[in-house]
């Protein structure tokens, strides 16, 4: 069992840090590497730099001091964020595979709503934390998953094409010369083909429409040897087999007949929707693809082989047949998600719904990143600290992983630390406001919740129990600032 005392919990989180020492540097970086990722893990509002500096500073006449050491070390440090993350990935990975090999790769992107123009690629797009346009920066990242907990091992902000064309502002913000505009499919399969490099364990590729309706980025999938299932838009056209599950679509009285079959005997190109509209009822399952915190989830899916094509595309052309997954609720008007899937044919339905509903996971990825370890408390401007402080946000939260079900560490006094709080318990920093902490996204109706099963406790009620009361969270900064 786990050493669950304080010194226990020390020493993990010193180890922790001590493995990243090798790829961080400088004996210096390596204590501002502490006490970033101590501020993130232990600070209970804004994780911005004002409020961690206070709450890690070894005096109060420290914090102005530590403050700009820890501004330096996040927004002007020449440490490679590449290599901390294979570091944590290193450390991080060994954990989850102890419950279960690797059974994904999920690709998706995060958004962060910013104010003003001058935030490194701050721009008026798709915002999906509030679910409309607006200004904010967007972010593609990749994560491996499995049942157990999925993790990021690539991330990279989206430079929209006003800012990679505009020198003066890349310039003012540090962009690196060789960054160039890329779209978010084109930096998805970039993340892609560098796993597959790396050597990282192979997962089923999984994705959302945003992503999987990319037929240049399916294309690339199967080129590197990776199975996928990804969501695809109601649009996409297919070429559905001669199935006895099909009906034909009834005449209206106008026009020519509708036929499912050409007049050299192919079948005709239709959308997704309609293949799941002309479906007969026995074609619709109910499967149970995991059990939530409360109950059993559950919807209706129809699977089909098919052959994606396009409608201007000549009938010679031939595609490879794969799955179409769609998923009718009850009670829905129609259906409501199509996905596309290259793993084998005779993979069972259920394990196929499993797989395509095992991308909620990075859901929970991303609400935890940002509510637990502030991934959107960055207040900097520049590429450099925009990359640096989602780095620390991805170790903090491996170390968490790491410790599920367990308080977070405090550490032992170390030299030059005092033995009291050297924050006034009234003390409040700049940026550090209650009003100012990350909204909680809501989450899709249909995605299954948080499964605590093979974590009882999970990340929140980690942080939970380090925060606790009022008077648990100041004996944590006593520990910090020994």
């Amino acid at each position: 069992m786990a050493d669950q005392t304080e010194a226990g919990k020390a020493s993990r989180f010193s180890k922790y840090i001590e493995g990243l020492k090798s790829v961080i540097g400088h004996p210096r970086r390596a204590e501002r590497l502490r006490d970033y990722c101590a501020g993130l893990l232990l600070s209970g509002g804004r994780r911005s730099v004002e409020p961690m500096a206070a709450l890690t500073a070894t005096t109060r006449e420290r914090v102005p001091a530590q403050h700009q050491s820890l501004l330096h070390f996040v927004g002007e440090g020449s440490w490679s964020d590449e290599q901390v993350l294979a570091k944590v990935r290193e450390m991080v990975q060994p954990e989850i595979e102890r419950h279960g090999s690797i059974k994904a790769w999920i690709i998706d992107d995060t958004s962060f709503p910013k104010q003003g123009q001058h935030s490194v690629g701050v721009a008026r797009q798709y915002c999906g934390q509030l679910g409309k346009k607006a200004n904010c920066q967007v972010a593609v990242s990749l994560s491996i998953a499995n049942h157990y907990a999925s993790f990021p091992v690539a991330y990279r902000l989206y430079l929209p094409q006003e800012w990679a064309a505009d020198a003066a502002r890349r310039s003012k913000v540090g962009v690196p010369e060789e960054i160039e505009f890329q779209t978010k499919i084109e930096i998805a399969r970039g993340q892609l083909r560098w796993a597959c490099k790396a050597g990282l364990p192979r997962g089923v590729g999984l994705m959302d429409a945003a992503y999987g309706s990319s037929s240049q980025l399916r294309a690339e999938m199967t080129e590197l040897g990776l199975t996928y299932v990804v969501g695809i838009l109601p649009s996409i056209t297919v070429r559905p087999p001669d199935s006895d599950l099909l009906r034909a679509k009834a005449w209206s009285g106008l026009g020519i007949s509708a036929k499912r079959m050409r007049s050299d005997g192919s079948p005709r190109v239709v959308s997704v929707k309609e293949v799941a509209l002309a479906l007969r009822k026995r074609a619709w399952r109910k499967i149970i693809w995991r059990e939530g915190t409360n109950t059993k989830l559950s919807s209706r899916f129809a699977r089909l082989r098919v052959r994606v094509t396009r409608r201007d595309e000549p009938l010679t052309a031939s595609r490879l047949e794969e799955w179409l997954l769609m998923e009718w609720p009850e009670g829905a008007a129609e259906p409501t998600r199509y996905w596309l899937s290259t793993l084998p044919a005779d993979i069972g339905f259920r394990s196929l719904v499993d797989f395509a509903k095992l991308r909620w996971r990075i859901e929970r990825d991303y609400q935890e990143l940002k509510q637990e370890v502030g991934l959107g408390h960055f207040e900097g401007r520049g590429w450099r600290g925009f990359h640096h402080h989602a780095t620390l946000c991805i170790a903090a939260y491996g170390f968490l992983i790491s410790e599920r079900g367990t308080i977070p560490p405090c550490g032992p006094a170390s030299a030059g630390r005092v033995a009291q709080l050297t924050v006034p318990e009234n003390y409040r920093p700049r940026g550090s406001a209650v009003s100012a902490a990350t909204p909680r996204p809501r989450l899709d109706r249909h995605r299954a919740p948080p499964d605590h099963r093979s974590s009882p406790q999970g990340t929140a009620a980690t942080l939970s129990m380090l925060r606790g009361s009022h008077h648990d969270s100041m004996e944590a900064e006593k520990c910090l600032t020994q």
